[in-house]
């Protein structure tokens, strides 16, 4: 057998865990302004006060969730008073959700199923927070979610204005948006008492992202595993794309491709075959918390191709039985979240028709659903 080949009980990954998606990394690389401006807004609920409500902007990838997730580790560990809690809105993405999140955190068990009020629930978590003399820091992770939802403003206005309420009441919040091309803008009610700490999350650049995919190198595999070209392309691919996600992902199947060859290295060939899977992660991240509805929308319009909103709605209507107005309120969260381009042509009866189209090839999208 050739010295270069990996036996069956050997592995090029000395610590997989570092690239896994949760991973949260010991130094965070080229955000340590970030990192600051968080501890200086968290900073007054370590001393017993509400902290400064911040809000995060960034494209994906660009280590927003990551900044946060860093900062409560650190607040868990030095102190018991403060109680930190991520949403992810995608997934939780309307106030009852929210609200049952929190009440989780807070009381450890699950909330009723059913009678209860947003608003009733709520009144509960304050409470409860106001017995235990806590201060809660809540990150609404993809609160653009709860906008398409139409809950943004009674989430954030509940958080926000629960001091006026219930006297002792200490919450602050942490919204993160991820650019979408939309300027999503709250209530007056809720920008009254929200004014956030502004926080922006720039694309990294080629060398910064060169720094990163090095660090989760020498982190993940034995020396020398990664060759230098391999390791290289990786970087070009990132910096195409913005979304160091994607790179991460990248190392590991890159890794597990060259190990399916028993290779003891990791070679541009292998780089080059897991992009294809890699390249579809923030697509069926995005894609698969949608609604079943969502979904089957956006396979309609994957076989049918830009097409006439009249047609995709006939279409749309035969698979699920829902009605034009619900069919027009998922085209236009799609299109806010930018899977489609909805505009409108000079033609028809009226003088103007909805032309609908995905704004990814059409077999991506139709991999992501099967997957």
């Amino acid at each position: 057998m050739s010295r270069d080949m990996l036996l069956w009980d050997e592995t090029l990954f000395r610590d997989p865990q570092v690239l896994e998606i949760d991973y949260v990394p010991e130094d965070l690389l080229h955000r340590e302004n970030q990192m600051q401006s968080l501890v200086y807004c968290i900073k007054p609920a370590l001393g017993g006060m509400r902290p400064v409500n911040c809000l995060l902007t960034g494209p994906p990838g660009t280590g927003k969730t990551s900044a946060v997730l860093k900062i409560f580790e650190e607040v868990e560990k030095r102190s018991d008073d403060v109680v930190v809690l991520k949403i992810n809105c995608q997934i939780d993405s309307t106030r009852f959700a929210v609200a049952s999140r929190i009440y989780r955190k807070l009381f450890n068990v699950e909330p009723p199923s059913s009678g209860v009020a947003f608003r009733k629930l709520f009144e509960k978590i304050v409470q409860r927070l106001i017995e235990k003399d806590k201060v809660m820091v809540v990150c609404l992770d993809d609160i653009n979610y709860l906008f398409h939802e139409g809950h943004a403003d009674e989430v954030m206005y509940s958080i926000l204005r629960a001091h006026e309420l219930f006297l002792g009441a200490k919450i602050g919040v942490i919204a993160v948006v991820s650019d979408t091309g939309k300027l999503y803008r709250f209530d007056p009610k809720v920008s009254s008492v929200f004014l956030p700490e502004e926080i922006e999350f720039l694309r990294y650049n080629y060398h910064e992202i060169k720094d990163i995919i090095a660090s989760r190198v020498r982190l993940a595999f034995y020396p020398d595993v990664f060759s230098k070209d391999a390791q290289e392309l990786v970087v070009d691919y990132v910096d195409s794309i913005g979304d160091l996600r994607i790179g991460i992902d990248l190392l590991k199947r890159s890794a597990l491709n060259a190990e399916k060859r028993a290779s003891r290295t990791v070679e541009i060939e292998d780089v080059e075959k897991a992009y294809e899977s890699s390249r579809l992660l923030n697509l069926k991240r995005v894609i698969m918390p949608l609604s079943a509805d969502e979904k089957k929308l956006l396979a309609i319009i994957a076989g049918m191709g830009r097409s006439k909103a009249g047609d995709i709605y006939e279409q749309f209507h035969e698979v699920t039985g829902l009605g034009y107005t619900r069919f027009y309120e998922i085209v236009n969260k799609l299109a806010e979240l930018q899977h489609l381009d909805a505009t409108f042509s000079g033609e028809g009866m009226r003088g103007r028709t909805r032309l609908i189209g995905l704004s990814y090839p059409p077999e991506d999208v139709l991999k992501c659903l099967k997957g």
